[in-house]
């Protein structure tokens, strides 16, 4: 398959449309080490996970909930993943018409539980509280404890994956399942770039969209989310850029 066009290769209503972002990257010399921001992950792994279904709308569920072991390819392997607040469940069904829409990350049980035992013991409050003659906000507190993700890249080893698994019926009536994905090894981000995996993965994106928008490729008006605008131009730059895609059949 070419420059996929994957709302083609379905009937107009998917029964299930799931995003999934996941890395099993190894970081010497630590032992709990965030690739991305404590701020953002904190916001993300313990808010209420937001899930789209047509009959009832969006609703949220508990923090990690669903938990379910996904394949993810280019040898990653099983992981487990749980249901986490993202824009794409807030966006997908505004332009595709889909049965139900998640998002899952694969965070591991040594993860969530230390998420949970920072939200436990207050420790991801974000408002401030005075500790003797300071007033200081216990995620700060977090944050300053661990080490700047930034500055991982030369301590990690692995991959991160991020893609869209769809489920569905096919035009010819029988049932499918593809995973578009895209994966970025943290030695060729950082051979190439300079930047780890997770970091390098996020920021290409946004880059990417804004080159087609400048471009006049991508145009509109509002708020509009990538799901918005024909997906091949992109898929297409995020090759050029030498970090191709892949696309699987379940």
């Amino acid at each position: 398959m070419g420059a996929v066009e994957l709302l083609q290769i379905f009937d107009q209503a998917f029964d299930v449309a799931t995003r999934r972002g996941v890395d099993d990257a190894r970081i010497d010399g630590y032992a709990f080490a965030p690739t991305f921001s404590i701020w953002t992950t904190i916001e993300e792994c313990l808010n209420p996970p937001i899930v789209w279904e047509r009959d009832r709308g969006w609703f949220t569920t508990e923090p990690f909930s669903e938990p379910e072991t996904f394949e993810f390819p280019d040898g990653i392997g099983p992981i487990e993943c749980v249901n986490v607040e993202h824009e794409e469940v807030l966006l997908m069904p505004r332009w595709i018409d889909a049965g139900r829409v998640t998002f899952k990350y694969g965070l591991g049980d040594e993860f969530i539980g230390v998420l949970k035992t920072l939200h436990l013991l207050g420790l991801d409050n974000k408002n401030r509280i005075k500790v003797r003659d300071l007033e200081v906000a216990p995620r700060d507190v977090v944050a300053a404890c661990l080490p700047n993700p930034a500055d991982l890249g030369h301590r990690m080893h692995g991959k991160t994956c991020a893609g869209t698994w769809v489920k569905g019926t096919g035009k010819d009536g029988l049932a499918r399942e593809v995973y578009l994905y895209h994966v970025v090894d943290n030695a060729d981000s950082m051979r190439d770039y300079g930047h780890q995996a997770v970091v390098w993965q996020t920021a290409i994106n946004p880059v990417i969209a804004l080159e087609l928008l400048a471009s006049g490729t991508w145009k509109g008006e509002g708020v509009l989310g990538p799901e918005a605008f024909d997906a091949v131009p992109f898929l297409d730059l995020l090759t050029a850029y030498g970090s191709p895609w892949g696309i699987r059949e379940q």
